[in-house]
C-alpha cells in the first residue's frame, strides 16, 4: 500500500495538454460557425453543401478526439513510468 507522501505521477509537461486543448477546440468551435457553411453550393451527389459539410465533420471530429486521447494517454504513461523508475530502487532495499 502506498503512503500519501509518495507521488503516483511525475510532473506534467504542458505540451500534450495544450495540443489536446487546441484539437478539441477545433472539433467544437468550427462546426458551430454556421455562416461559413450555410450555403447550398457546391453540392455533392445532389446533397447541398450545408449537409455534407456537417457530415464530413463526424469522422474529422472522431479523428481529433482519438488523437487527443492518444496524446493524453501517452503523457499519463510517461508520468507514471517516471515515478515507477524513481521509486523502484528504493523498494528493492
Amino acid at each position: 500500500m502506498s503512503s500519501p507522501d509518495v507521488p503516483t505521477r511525475a510532473p506534467a509537461r504542458p505540451g500534450p495538454y495544450i495540443v489536446t486543448g487546441i484539437l478539441l477546440t477545433i472539433a467544437i468551435v468550427v462546426p458551430l460557425f454556421v455562416p461559413a457553411y450555410s450555403v447550398a453550393e457546391p453540392s455533392l451527389a445532389g446533397m447541398p453543401f450545408f449537409y455534407w459539410y456537417q457530415m464530413a465533420w463526424i469522422p474529422i471530429t472522431s479523428a481529433l478526439i482519438g488523437i487527443s486521447y492518444w496524446l493524453v494517454s501517452k503523457e499519463d504513461r510517461r508520468r507514471r513510468e517516471a515515478v515507477r523508475v524513481v521509486t523502484s530502487p528504493e523498494e528493492e532495499r
